[in-house]
């Protein structure tokens, strides 16, 4: 059985948090399981980093940053492995030469004010590259060998810098290489997440969710057993906690379901971090490194078959929404389409549409940032439209939210629209606007964002998600 191991920046955010992380993945071994680690960076690294970054674009680089960091990682080799003289020499000594590049591109950078994407993936990606070190030191100080791996030589990526995507068959083929082999041997490899490489050897970085990402690129290129994505929280739960507090752990979902929720706002679990797993049918557990005795959520392809309906509620916050209207608009060819070209040039991701059948009226929901340039662009867009009559009016509503019931299954479940409606009814909250796919995998509304906490309460109180199911 091969485990890919990934530890979120919470899990490696100390020495005693390291520590643990290593006995997690040692006692798996011990086990008889052949595991594969994948580490984030310590917690608050990266934006060290992404900070230092900006502003040595400007001249302002700061030379402490680098003593500061170097300070912080070292003090958790000495608490890790400062016994082993040998050892802890040569961690020491990766930090110094991966905080001397990170020092170096930061004072080009103060000179020539030019903060590329491909910089700041070089920047922002030291992370990974100093976390891997201490993780696979604390592994070997508790018995096993290990040996850190840098990401740029496995997982080879497009120049999108700052995105990039894998290159699925150039992945596979240096991953099985180097890391199929050490486990064969009884290691446990150390690979940094978030970060790869182009196929000319340029650092990348994976965007947001990187190093969960890099965890699921990593099984799916070993045909692994399971990923394993150790985190703060208990699993993926019927709600956000804070705002549910008899919100529960759900034991088993698919990955349709953990991608609507991942869309919909759920934090644990960023959605294109399960695609690679996905593909190859490969099981995803959701874990705290916390409290490690909790089951946690396992996310596979059917999830728990037995259970329909609805099976978690979730919501997205500061929204606006725009309303294209006019009774002209029927019949009238290429407004729609018009209308979200100009979205799509703007740079703006649309969330969730609504539209009448008459055709009279089309909603659609955008991050609030980027509501006034839309707004003003549509208005340039289709101001034949406008002048003509065709349309009437181009609205944004600011402050909405939407609240999205979710679960597979749900067309077989009569009335979910009713108990929807009758939850908000109850509570007093009105629905400005409804879609629902014809996959029926979730039901989303628009509300006024400040009864978004309530609307998801009434919505996990109506479905009984408090109780097991």
């Amino acid at each position: 059985m091969l485990i890919v191991m990934k530890f979120g920046g919470t899990s490696v955010g100390s020495a005693e948090r390291i520590a643990h992380a290593a006995k997690l993945a040692v006692d798996s071994a011990e086990q008889g399981h052949q595991v594969v680690v994948v580490t984030s960076a310590m917690s608050g690294v990266t934006n060290t980093l992404v900070d230092a970054a900006r502003e040595a674009s400007t001249g302002n680089w700061d030379p402490q940053v680098r003593q500061q960091l170097f300070d912080r990682h070292k003090a958790v080799a000495d608490t890790l492995v400062g016994g082993s003289p040998q050892l802890h020499a040569a961690v020491v000594d990766t930090l110094w030469r991966r905080l001397d590049r990170f020092e170096k591109l930061c004072f080009g950078l103060s000179l020539v004010h030019d903060l590329t994407p491909r910089l700041l993936d070089a920047i922002s990606g030291t992370g990974e590259m100093l976390a891997a070190p201490l993780l696979s030191a604390a592994i070997n100080a508790r018995g096993r060998v290990s040996h850190p791996h840098d990401a740029t030589d496995l997982i080879v990526t497009t120049d999108h810098f700052g995105a990039a995507e894998p290159l699925a068959a150039e992945t596979r083929a240096k991953a099985r290489a180097v890391l199929l082999p050490a486990v064969e041997r009884g290691e446990i490899p150390v690979v940094t997440g978030f970060i790869g490489a182009t196929p000319d050897g340029v650092l990348t970085t994976l965007g947001r969710g990187g190093s969960d990402y890099s965890g699921s690129i990593i099984g799916a290129a070993l045909d692994a057993t399971e990923v394993w994505i150790w985190t703060d929280v208990d699993g993926v739960m019927t709600a956000n906690p804070s705002e549910v507090p008899e919100a529960r752990t759900l034991s088993e979902i698919s990955y349709s379901e953990a991608a609507e929720l991942a869309y919909y706002g759920a934090k644990v679990l960023h959605y294109k971090t399960i695609l690679p797993a996905f593909r190859q049918r490969i099981p995803v557990r959701i874990l705290n490194s916390f409290n490690p005795s909790h089951p946690g959520t396992r996310v596979s392809v059917d999830g728990d078959p037995s259970v329909g309906g609805v099976k978690a509620v979730t919501s997205i916050r500061k929204l606006t929404l725009v309303t294209i209207s006019g009774t002209g608009m029927q019949g009238i060819p290429g407004i729609v389409a018009k209308a979200f070209e100009v979205v799509a040039d703007e740079g703006a991701n649309v969330l969730m549409i609504s539209q009448a059948s008459s055709e009279n009226n089309i909603c659609f929901t955008i991050n609030e940032s980027d509501a006034p340039r839309v707004i003003k662009a549509l208005h340039t867009a289709l101001e034949m439209e406008l002048t003509r009559g065709h349309i009437e009016e181009i609205d944004g509503e600011a402050s909405v939210a939407i609240v999205a019931a979710i679960g597979d299954r749900m067309r077989g479940k009569p009335g979910i629209a009713a108990t929807v409606f009758g939850a908000f009814g109850a509570e007093g909250i009105n629905v400005m606007a409804i879609s629902q796919g014809s996959s029926e995998r979730n039901i989303s509304v628009v509300v006024a964002e400040r009864d978004a906490a309530a609307a998801v309460r009434a919505l996990h109180r109506a479905f009984g998600l408090e109780k097991a199911s």
